[in-house]
């Protein structure tokens, strides 16, 4: 009987202790290609409370679990920011943008991320 109500004990002070784990979906745009996944990726692992980073490169979006009591979204944000990044409201740094390869650059620097990315329509079915 102490070994069960010591189990139930233990259980419910290791539930209590759990951290507040939240995911965030944060918007990206200029990442389109494996590199700037990757550096998103390195920037946010560094992040003490970041538990997972999944970027998106067809939705120009990052989607990051975080725990709340180490880190919050804006410290996220401005991470990705730091790595050269647009991260929704805060733009790429400066000095970071101009220090990507030029793959991961907008086009109107002479990069090689088109403006949008709209798809091409269906091709008509020919009639008979």
């Amino acid at each position: 009987m102490v070994t069960i109500v010591g189990i139930i004990a233990f259980n419910a002070i290791a539930l209590s202790q759990q951290k507040p784990l939240e995911t965030a979906k944060i918007k990206t745009p200029n990442t389109r290609c494996e590199a700037c996944k990757s550096r998103i990726e390195t920037y946010l692992k560094r992040i003490d409370g970041v538990r997972s980073v999944s970027v998106n490169i067809q939705r120009g979006e990052t989607t990051v679990k975080y725990l709340t009591d180490r880190t919050n979204i804006e410290e996220i944000k401005t991470a990705i920011a730091n790595s050269g990044f647009d991260a929704d409201d805060i733009p790429a740094n400066e000095d970071s943008y101009k220090r990507l390869p030029l793959t991961c650059k907008k086009f109107e620097d002479g990069g090689g991320h088109p403006k949008s990315k709209t798809p091409a329509p269906a091709p008509a079915e020919p009639q008979q």
